[in-house]
């Protein structure tokens, strides 16, 4: 490829990557002057690429909406780049559930690309092994993911139809607040008029989106990310579990994070020893308690259990197995 043609393509990549950009700057990333770039730009225009020029002190050139993207115009590591975001988000629950988007823009990005280079990303692909999120990943509809970010943006009510998760039905009129995506599950946090409360609702329950008239003033307070994390930790289990863990909340969020427990940190010092450390208060809703024990265990910090008292004969139990396991011999051959 010829050195001008080369620069006319690396042209309409920096253009492609948004926002204006003036002569000068264009000028530095190809390492040529002024009036050389308007050369470039000109070719472009010829080629139908509609490239627009912006007049004045702040002026400059950019691409009008909607250009597509020449999709050759990829070198190997923007390749990789976006074959591996659309497979992890394909295996994250991060895309829509219409149809298979993903699978069918993974499949032309692969169709276009040179052989040498393709061969390559499927070597990766086929060597990469991704974790699976916890429980089934629930991708949103893109009829009602769009629409909910559209409302959030612009602080609009909105109508939604929604599955609770014993199944009953019902219409409600929400103010959406934020959007999160967790373990593969994408929620919406928002003012639930009907019942007057703050709430989070998952978008795969929810079969239906319409925007309403009107504005909303978006609240104060924790952020969406926050909000679900705290009424996943909260909501209703068979188990309560409330600890006393003497140690820093960073520390112990390494094993219990937000999404599982609560944890809070004295509010002052032992005024008896300010260098001794604190003692937190964990609080926990669980459907299980066997799998708490070595949690605790890998804590390495000493803990109190205040409650359930059954959680203490599991951790007794699981201190024996340990020790029993410490003083066994090698097996015999």
């Amino acid at each position: 490829m010829s050195r001008p043609v080369a620069r006319v393509l690396t042209l309409l990549e920096l253009l492609q990557s948004g926002g204006l950009r003036t002569a000068a700057e264009l000028a530095g990333r190809l390492g040529v002057d002024e009036r050389t770039v308007r050369h470039y730009v000109g070719h472009l225009i010829d080629l139908d690429v509609p490239v627009e020029s912006v007049r004045g002190r702040h002026g400059g050139y950019r691409l009008m909406p909607g250009h597509r993207m020449p999709p050759l115009m990829l070198n190997d590591d923007e390749a990789l780049a976006v074959l591996l975001g659309l497979v992890a988000g394909r295996r994250a629950g991060l895309t829509t559930a219409t149809g298979t988007a993903s699978e069918t823009a993974t499949a032309k990005i692969r169709r276009v690309l040179p052989e040498r280079l393709r061969i390559g990303l499927d070597a990766v692909l086929g060597a990469l092994a991704f974790t699976a999120p916890a429980g089934e990943a629930a991708a949103p509809e893109s009829g009602v993911l769009l629409p909910l970010a559209d409302a959030v943006n612009h602080h609009r009510p909105v109508s939604i139809r929604y599955t609770a998760a014993d199944g009953r039905r019902s219409e409600r009129t929400l103010h959406p607040h934020g959007l999160v995506a967790h373990s593969g599950k994408w929620y919406v946090t928002a003012a639930d008029l009907m019942t007057g409360e703050d709430r989070t609702f998952r978008l795969d329950r929810i079969t239906d989106v319409r925007a309403l008239p009107g504005s909303f003033e978006p609240p104060a307070g924790p952020d969406p990310a926050q909000r679900v994390l705290t009424g996943l930790a909260t909501a209703p289990y068979r188990h309560e579990v409330t600890l006393r863990v003497q140690g820093t909340a960073e520390h112990i969020r390494t094993r219990l994070p937000a999404g599982i427990a609560i944890v809070a940190e004295p509010s002052s010092p032992d005024a008896a020893d300010p260098d001794a450390e604190r003692w937190c208060r964990v609080e926990l809703r669980v459907e299980q308690l066997d799998w708490l024990p070595a949690v605790l265990a890998s804590l390495d910090r000493p803990f109190v259990i205040e409650r359930p008292d059954e959680l203490r004969g599991l951790v007794e139990a699981f201190a024996e197995r340990l020790t029993h396991s410490a003083r066994r011999g090698p097996p015999h051959a």
